[in-house]
């Protein structure tokens, strides 16, 4: 992620008279961010399907942090020694690449007529429609690109399919640069979202959880869009996105339509309650770094020095999780059974207290909470004393 806004580079702040009051210059957190991946290390970019992550936990400083800095997680989690146990495998990502490169064969003929048969509404297809060159120099470049692109196809009311546009999206004060697989506009100026997958879709019909992570990632393409949109004239975002996948068991593309609104709405409202990276950034002690080549002492202490909000739904987010999860597990944080567990046991927030609170050792007996769990371990030590004089089943 690039630390200057998407507009240009941060302005410079006045200074003040009084030097004890004067504040920090304006290059001081584009400086502070290179520091904390390290000086000579390159920032990681932020994709749609992380930033969904982070939208999804909004409350996890650490993740912010190490995502607005631009530090790579999986390198970090390495040298750490909880290295992350997923990803998409070398062949999933080659089929995946083979499979969108027939789906936008031939200037994207067979995308626009799937486009066209869900969401046409009996406008037809054009034989041809244009493919305008978004290269450009840099992310900056090519979000630019993309905008005076979409503001022309708009303008010139023709089916135009963009090809791995760049779209930009303010996260907790920085910039993140998106690239999804296709944006379509169609004549009538409405820009519809298209999200190519490799997993098939049986008898119109996919897997519920993968077409989840693909409405929330397609959701955050949609608000980067809204953006572009907003300075627009005649465009609108829609917000239904076409899926496109293999069909059956063969490589045929077919798609299905997604409506995002709900996923839209989660994600900006989310995106709005992350802290800004700088504040985050200031709050940590002077010389903290994630420089992959300090020892792995120096990076535990420099992750431990920001705050996480773990929960199991991390692990198949988060390249951190497995770390988290063991820091969480040694503490004895009530955190590591769940986030619906952490909400009903309130000012109980380690599982030691929890058990001292059931066996009525510690905790006020006026406590709903505190009373409920007591309720429950007697009934548990009833159920138990009547199965076998008191041993229970195995």
């Amino acid at each position: 992620m690039s630390e200057y806004p998407a507009s240009g580079p941060p302005p410079q702040i006045p200074a003040t008279r009084d030097p004890a009051r004067q504040p920090r210059p304006a290059t001081t957190l584009r400086q502070r961010l290179a520091e904390l991946r390290g000086p000579s290390v390159a920032p990681h970019p932020l994709d749609a399907r992380a930033l969904a992550a982070l939208a999804a936990n909004p409350g996890c400083r650490r993740r912010a942090l190490l995502d607005g800095a631009g530090v790579d997680k999986a390198v970090l989690a390495t040298a750490l020694g909880s290295p992350a146990a997923f990803g998409q495998s070398q062949f999933a990502f080659v089929r995946g690449n083979a499979f969108e490169a027939k789906v936008k064969a031939d200037g994207g003929t067979e995308l626009l007529r799937l486009l066209v048969e869900r969401l046409g509404g009996g406008a037809e297809a054009a034989a041809v429609a244009a493919v305008p060159d978004l290269t450009a120099a840099g992310p900056e470049g090519r979000a630019a690109r993309t905008a005076l692109a979409l503001r022309e196809a708009t303008a010139a009311g023709s089916w135009t399919l963009l090809d791995h546009p760049m779209l930009a999206l303010e996260v907790a004060g920085s910039p993140a640069y998106l690239e999804p697989d296709a944006v379509v506009v169609h004549p009538d100026g409405t820009w519809t979202v298209v999200e190519i997958k490799s997993f098939p879709m049986i008898d119109s019909s996919a897997d519920a959880a993968k077409v989840g992570a693909a409405a929330r990632q397609s959701a955050v393409y949609v608000l980067a869009l809204e953006r572009v949109a907003a300075m627009t004239e005649g465009a609108e975002v829609g917000r239904r996105v076409l899926l496109v996948c293999p069909k059956d068991f063969s490589n045929l593309p077919t798609a299905s339509v997604v409506d995002v609104r709900k996923q839209r709405a989660v994600t900006s409202r989310q995106l709005t309650r992350l802290t800004r990276v700088e504040d985050i950034a200031d709050a940590l002690p002077e010389g903290t770094t994630f420089d992959p080549g300090c020892s792995a002492e120096e990076l535990g202490t420099a992750v431990e020095s920001v705050p996480a909000a773990y929960a199991p739904e991390c692990l198949a987010a988060c390249e951190l999780a497995f770390h988290c999860r063991a820091k969480a597990r040694a503490e004895g944080a009530v955190e590591a059974l769940g986030r619906s567990v952490r909400g009903e046991l309130g000012g109980l927030t380690t599982v030691a207290g929890v058990l001292a609170a059931a066996a009525g050792k510690e905790g006020d007996p006026a406590d709903p909470t505190v009373a409920a769990l007591r309720r429950a371990a007697a009934l548990r030590a009833e159920a138990l004393a009547g199965v076998d004089g008191g041993v229970p089943c195995r």
